[in-house]
């Protein structure tokens, strides 16, 4: 695991970006790298920021593995990220939301309530708007979801 580590914080970023590529494309259709969720949650806080994206979206693509709900521990920190000193990369946390919404319900109502109280004012004025749009397209598709795992949940109370 320590080899798969150092690959991601890699300095070669094109390099870096292609194991994130792998990991996450696996991720998507087997449990695989679930066992190493700890490990790529040590990363959320790397001083680089496009080490952060990477490990967003592993973390966001392994969601639907958490079983063991490890997602617990970080959702904080990860929440976090909407406001990352990098714009880039609160984009890119936020886009990540959606999925962990889907994969964990359980954490609609955090996701959203982060999203109502991110103060986006440190962000200049170019990106900004830019923000608010993903956070607004990522809003209406985690209240569609909240709504859809509400419902299916009353019907199997039935």
């Amino acid at each position: 695991m320590q080899d798969i580590i150092a690959k991601l914080i890699a300095k070669d970023d094109k390099y870096a970006c292609a194991i994130a590529d792998k990991i996450i494309s696996e991720s998507q259709d087997t449990d695989e790298w679930y066992e190493y969720f700890d490990e790529f949650a040590s990363l959320l806080n790397h001083p680089k920021s496009l080490v952060r994206n990477r490990v967003l979206y592993i973390l966001a693509t392994n969601a639907q593995w958490d079983n063991e709900n490890r997602f617990d521990a970080i959702i904080s920190e990860y929440i976090a990220h909407v406001t990352d000193d990098k714009p880039i990369t609160a984009r890119q946390c936020i886009k990540a939301l959606a999925q962990i919404g889907v994969a964990k319900p359980q954490y609609i109502p955090r996701i959203l309530l982060c999203l109502h109280e991110a103060d986006l004012s440190k962000y200049k004025d170019s990106m900004r708007p830019l923000i608010e749009k993903d956070m607004a397209e990522k809003e209406r598709i985690l209240t569609a979801t909240d709504l859809l795992s509400k419902q299916a949940f009353s019907l199997t109370e039935r």
